[in-house]
């Protein structure tokens, strides 16, 4: 859909239904290997003139469909770099033109947190900052520095503390697989470790694929890196949540690249029942687990439950046969993870 205002690439899939406002383009780091979201896009700070300008020309395009519009989401990558009076005085002019939105959310960097002083923060929250939403990825200092993060698991603690203390409701990303098979157990503990230091409202959990064109493809191809399959990244993510422990975050798995989007729940009172899943899908046969794979990458099942129904297993028994079978007329040794990567590209 075109917009006749500035609108910036990606949101949380929890902000589907936001407004977004541009409070500045592109990503000030931009250096993370994982990632090819900014890649060979300079980052632009945006005056509070041109953001309200924006605001203006996103309340005539709704018109009378703004009283619909509850919730509001500032991009691009860290609109926390923004000043705090200057943020707080956009916070402020969304909610005269758009009268019933009651949450306002952004992405937000570590580094950017651990500089800011609670006292801000917390005055951007009674301005009516909703939720941060902060990439931690992973709590592992090595690879934060394999990956180019930019900050190291002292820095992503205090600044998880800070927007804690501030009343701000914190989500934060878990990438599972991140750490490829080298580094795939440090990851998980470690990344636990972190959080049970900050206990933020929210984990989510964005299970890892490489992206075309970004660094750590280039070191998947060197032999350097060996991502995890589906299968294994099950096991580091049972593995990180066995570990988390005195919190009361809520782990949400909103994501069609997590394989088990059923494991999700409040901890610590849903920790067993999520590691229950886990393992039901572990002790699953390979021909099984070759089969729930295919189901929820093509759509045909998002639970364990809907696999156990015996048509539902007939036809997903069929499905794998066929792709087995176009595979082989293509010659090709890509297995069924392969064949799904393929499938999975144009979502990435």
């Amino acid at each position: 859909m075109d917009h006749p205002y500035d609108i910036g690439p990606i949101r949380p899939p929890s902000e589907a239904n936001s407004l977004l406002i541009r409070v500045n383009r592109n990503c000030p780091w931009n250096k993370c290997e994982f990632c090819s979201v900014y890649k060979g896009s300079r980052f632009e700070k945006k005056s509070i003139e041109e953001v309200k300008s924006d605001i203006d020309k996103a309340a005539e395009y709704y018109g009378l469909n703004s009283r619909y519009i509850e919730s509001a989401f500032l991009q691009d990558a860290n609109a926390l770099l923004m000043k705090t009076e200057d943020l707080k005085e956009v916070i402020d002019y969304i909610k005269i033109k758009f009268k019933n939105i009651s949450r306002i959310t952004s992405y937000a960097r570590a580094q950017t947190l651990a500089k800011k002083k609670v006292s801000e923060l917390t005055e951007l929250k009674q301005a009516g900052l909703s939720r941060l939403h902060v990439g931690m990825e992973t709590g592992y200092g090595p690879l934060l520095e394999y990956i180019r993060k930019g900050t190291d698991p002292e820095q992503i603690i205090e600044a998880g503390r800070k927007v804690v203390s501030s009343g701000i409701s914190l989500c934060l990303y878990y990438m599972p697989g991140l750490g490829g098979r080298k580094m795939s157990s440090e990851h998980a503990i470690e990344s636990a470790k972190a959080i049970n230091a900050i206990d933020p409202d929210y984990i989510r959990l964005r299970s890892f694929r490489i992206i075309p064109g970004t660094p750590i493809e280039e070191k998947e191809k060197s032999g350097y890196y060996i991502p995890l399959n589906d299968f294994e990244t099950v096991k580091e993510i049972r593995l990180f949540i066995s570990n988390l422990n005195n919190i009361t975050s809520t782990i949400v798995s909103d994501h069609m690249l997590n394989l088990l989007q059923e494991v999700e729940g409040v901890m610590p009172a849903d920790k067993t029942s999520m590691i229950e899943v886990i393992d039901t899908f572990l002790a699953l046969s390979d021909e099984e687990k070759e089969m729930f794979q295919v189901g929820v990458r093509l759509g045909r099942i998002r639970a364990i439950s809907e696999f156990m129904n015996p048509h539902m297993r007939a036809i997903l028994k069929e499905l794998v046969k066929n792709i087995k079978n176009e595979i082989e007329s293509r010659k090709q040794d890509i297995g069924i993870d392969g064949y799904l990567k393929e499938v999975l590209k144009g979502y990435l």
